[in-house]
């Protein structure tokens, strides 16, 4: 491998992320036939072949599974260290580069306000936003796709270091003129009749959920499952149930007055958002000021309120 260079793991790493050429060449602003040779000359140093035709498309083989691996995470070295060294050429107290930050769904009606307050204090830094599902968000930053993410705690086997900078609150909500709006401290059971309206299976909102009820000893009446949080939010506007989520969700319909959260015995629960990071290697460049950004302001940035103001 003594002839390997970053110009054919790049187009490699590229065509095995989009398993096309031709898409591979538009990510890389580069002509399909640059990316074919490129790919070529790989294989040809290595003696193996990375790729292998299906139907119209293209699937990585072995060899070309393994080498992605390492592709990427030599990519995301080189990335590091080019932040690094552009924070450093740039003078002390400036930061450049670009920060692409990870996040869960429900980080998103977040995220974007908290990446803007640090490009006002630092402007030159260049934004990209990945939001996903978080087995999806973990791949990535151990892929060496992103480097940073915003999420709750990871499970354990994930090799990933988190950080807490903020609480996830969580609630009953439901129609401003629910019977149960107005009143104070309700018991769970007083749900028991209530028409329920669940997340989709495999949500990690609904498996919370089943987890409280489970603690309480409380069977609910399920009247509906529905996929995402604006789903849901306009199932609960229109008066179909009451439903559990997280309080990000609802923050603007809960100030123009066309949602309630209930105020449950026990509730809100609280959660944590975490910043995420790999275990193997050092934040550097615009990915450490991130970090410490988050550290010292996101708390404030993610607050949520739980009454109309």
């Amino acid at each position: 491998m003594k002839n390997l260079t970053l110009r054919q793991l790049r187009a490699f790493e590229a065509a095995a992320t989009t398993l096309s050429h031709s898409r591979a060449a538009e990510q890389l602003h580069l002509t399909q036939p640059a990316v074919s040779m490129q790919i070529r000359l790989l294989e040809d140093e290595l003696g193996l072949p990375l790729f292998r035709k299906q139907g119209r498309g293209l699937q990585l083989t072995d060899a070309g599974d393994e080498l992605l691996r390492h592709a990427r995470g030599i990519l995301g070295a080189i990335r590091q260290a080019e932040d690094a060294l552009t924070s450093m050429s740039s003078g002390e107290g400036s930061t450049r580069g670009q920060l692409h930050l990870g996040v869960v769904p429900t980080a998103n009606y977040f995220a974007p306000l908290l990446m803007m307050a640090f490009r006002e204090r630092f402007p030159e830094v260049k934004l990209k936003l990945s939001v996903d599902r978080r087995d999806t968000i973990l791949a990535l930053l151990n892929e060496h796709q992103i480097d940073v993410a915003i999420a709750g705690y990871p499970p354990s086997e994930a090799d990933v270091e988190a950080e807490a900078f903020a609480r996830h609150p969580h609630c009953i909500v439901a129609a401003p003129g629910h019977p149960l709006a107005g009143k104070r401290r309700i018991a769970w059971s007083e749900l028991k009749g209530e028409p329920f309206i669940f997340r989709e299976p495999g949500s990690a909102t609904r498996q919370f959920l089943e987890h409280l009820l489970q603690s309480q000893a409380l069977q609910v009446n399920v009247t509906m499952e529905l996929s995402g949080n604006e789903t849901i939010k306009q199932a609960v506007m229109a008066g179909m149930g009451i439903s559990f989520m997280s309080a990000h969700a609802f923050q603007i319909e809960l100030a123009a007055g066309r949602m309630a959260v209930l105020d449950l015995v026990g509730m809100p629960k609280l959660l944590d958002w975490c910043l995420l990071h790999r275990r193997d290697g050092t934040l550097a460049g615009v990915n450490a000021a991130f970090r410490e950004f988050v550290l010292e302001q996101g708390a404030r940035l993610a607050h949520c309120e739980l009454k109309r103001g």
